[in-house]
This record gives structure tokens, C-alpha cells and sequence, in this order.
């Protein structure tokens, strides 16, 4: 099968830690071929997406991931190959919504991990407040009077985010006897000017924030990320330390809750963070964490993402 990952460059990729590392790596050992392109490398052409990519290959040595441009570019229809792989990094920004309007014609002809249409309709902060139940609470606005009325009223600890973040980037805490509290909402909302998520504290943050990566709305395993002492975010790159777990079943019960959902928005490969048995964000565009899931479980969890589709792509 031919497998084309929109992505990144090659350079950012960590080959012990990065996903799409992995799943490009189960491809190959089941025989597939996988290309690599950038967003800007998709073109649309009589009304068909294409993509110039290179083919991609998995080295036994550093590099340990190469792009074989001896072979030269090729042209792929994107409408004809069995699978296209989304997992160019946040944020959503508007060279990622054109990615997804380009695709938007191999829709049902090609398999799309994750679904271009599903991608747009889901901010990973934004998606979860459809799931108010599982939630903790949660203001979104950019009227910072709301902001530090709504921190009093949850106990005079809250978190605040801007609505296109990622990796933990511009995630503050907010406190109302704090002299900074002011500024830090004047800065995540521009003066008033943008939308910024708002939360109430969950102490159970230092234990951990626990990562739960789903296929096709069924879980694969979680992972949990413990910030350092001096942090509040348990992010990986800013210097969580990753631990084995397993899901409750009050988390179980989140799962199925929330997994039909994604599964009818197209949403296969999604990453659930939870702090306390709470539903903090859903992560659509590019999830990580699979390589630190397959070493604590003893499997490789890529591959069954790569089997799944396989299965899924032949029935197209």
C-alpha cells in the first residue's frame, strides 16, 4: 500500500520519541511504502488533490529516518493511494486549514487519518466543551472582568490558555491574590481583543496529566505525564516525566462517552487529556505518545494503528 504522511520536515523528528516515526516505521515493516510531503507540496488539479512527495525510509542507523530524493519526486493523486496521514504539527493555523480544503475532495475515496473536515470542526480546546458533563468547569471569553470574576468564583485558583496552543505553550496559572493576574489576562487575550480558555484548578494536576490515545473511538492506553516540581504544565518537552498507567473506570466510562463522537466526525487516531477524571482537551491534529505507550506495554501500538488501517483502506 502507499501510505503519504502531510507533515513536518524530516528534521523535526525524533526517532525514539515521535509518532509518526513510529507509525511510517510499522508501515514499512509490513511492506508498505510511505511518502512524505509539507503542506505546501499539496496542489489540487481539475478539481483532484495531488501531492509532490519523496518516498520515505525507516535506517537502521542515525539518521534513522531519510527521504529518498534519488528517487526522485513523485506525483501522487491523493484520491488513489490508500491512505493519507494529517499529522503536521499544531497550531491550526490558516496554511493547515487550506491542507484540510484541499483534501476535502479525497474524502471517501482515500482514507484520511484524521478526517479533513473532522479537523476543522474540532479546536482541541473548543471540541471537549462538548462533553460538558466530563469537564472541569470552564469559561471561554475575551472579557477580562469575566476572567477574574470567574477565578473568584471557582476558589481563587484557575488556569488560564489561548485557544490555539499547543505543547503547553502559554498555559498560565491565575490566582486572584496574585499581582500579576491582570497582566497575564491582558496578555493571553491581547487586551480584551481574544478568546482565551479559562479553567478551574484541578490539584490532581500534580500527580499527573494522563494522555489516553484512541483508534477509531476505542482505547489503545494512556500514558501519564508528571510536571516537574516548579511547573504546572506535565507537558513532554518541557520537562514532564512519562509514567506507566492505566485507566479507571470512571475514565473507561469517558472513553465510551466521548469515543462515538469522534468516531462519527471522522476523528481515528485522538489523544484525551485528563487531569483528576477530567477532560481537559481532545487532541486531533497531530497525538503523541505512542512510542512511550508501546515500550510500557510491551506491543507496538503503531502497528496496530498501521493494521487498522490497512483493514479500514481495503475496504474503499
Amino acid at each position: 500500500m502507499r501510505f503519504v504522511f502531510v507533515m513536518d520536515p524530516l528534521t523535526r523528528v525524533s526517532h525514539d520519541k515521535d509518532t509518526t516515526f513510529a507509525f511510517i516505521r510499522a508501515a514499512q515493516a509490513r511492506g508498505h511504502q510511505s511518502f512524505h510531503c509539507l503542506p505546501q507540496d499539496l496542489y489540487v488539479s481539475q478539481g483532484f488533490p495531488f501531492a509532490t512527495a519523496h518516498r520515505v525510509e525507516i535506517l537502521p542507523d542515525p539518521p534513522y529516518i531519510t527521504l529518498r530524493r534519488d528517487e526522485g519526486a513523485v506525483r501522487l493523486p491523493l484520491h488513489d493511494v490508500e491512505a493519507v496521514f494529517i499529522r503536521k504539527d499544531p497550531p491550526f493555523d490558516q496554511a493547515y486549514l487550506y491542507a484540510t480544503l484541499m483534501l476535502e475532495p479525497a474524502r471517501g475515496k482515500t482514507l484520511i487519518i484524521n478526517d479533513p473536515r473532522g479537523l476543522r470542526d474540532a479546536n482541541e480546546k473548543l471540541y471537549a466543551l462538548g462533553f460538558s458533563e466530563w469537564t472541569p468547569k470552564t469559561l471561554v471569553t475575551a472579557d477580562r472582568d469575566m476572567i477574574h470574576d470567574f477565578v473568584r468564583d471557582v476558589g481563587g485558583t484557575a488556569v488560564i490558555k489561548p485557544l490555539d496552543g499547543a505543547g503547553g505553550w502559554g498555559v498560565m496559572m491565575l490566582r486572584s491574590d496574585d499581582k500579576n493576574a491582570r497582566a497575564i489576562a491582558d496578555m493571553l487575550t491581547g487586551e480584551g481583543q481574544r478568546l482565551a480558555m479559562v479553567q478551574e484548578f484541578l490539584p490532581a494536576v500534580s500527580e499527573g496529566d494522563k494522555r489516553i490515545l484512541l483508534l477509531d473511538g476505542e482505547p489503545l492506553g494512556a500514558i501519564l505525564r508528571v510536571p516537574r516540581g516548579d511547573e504546572i504544565r506535565s507537558n513532554i518537552h518541557v520537562g514532564g516525566r512519562v509514567v506507566p498507567t492505566d485507566l479507571t473506570p470512571r475514565e473507561r466510562e469517558l472513553v465510551r462517552s466521548v469515543g462515538a463522537r469522534l468516531k462519527a466526525d471522522g476523528l481515528v487516531f485522538v489523544g484525551l487529556d485528563v487531569i483528576g477524571e477530567h477532560l481537559t482537551e481532545v487532541n486531533v491534529t497531530s497525538p503523541t505518545g505512542i512510542q512511550e505507550l508501546s515500550r510500557f506495554t510491551g506491543q507496538d501500538q503503531a502497528a496496530r494503528v498501521i493494521e487498522w488501517a490497512e483493514k479500514t483502506a481495503r475496504t474503499r
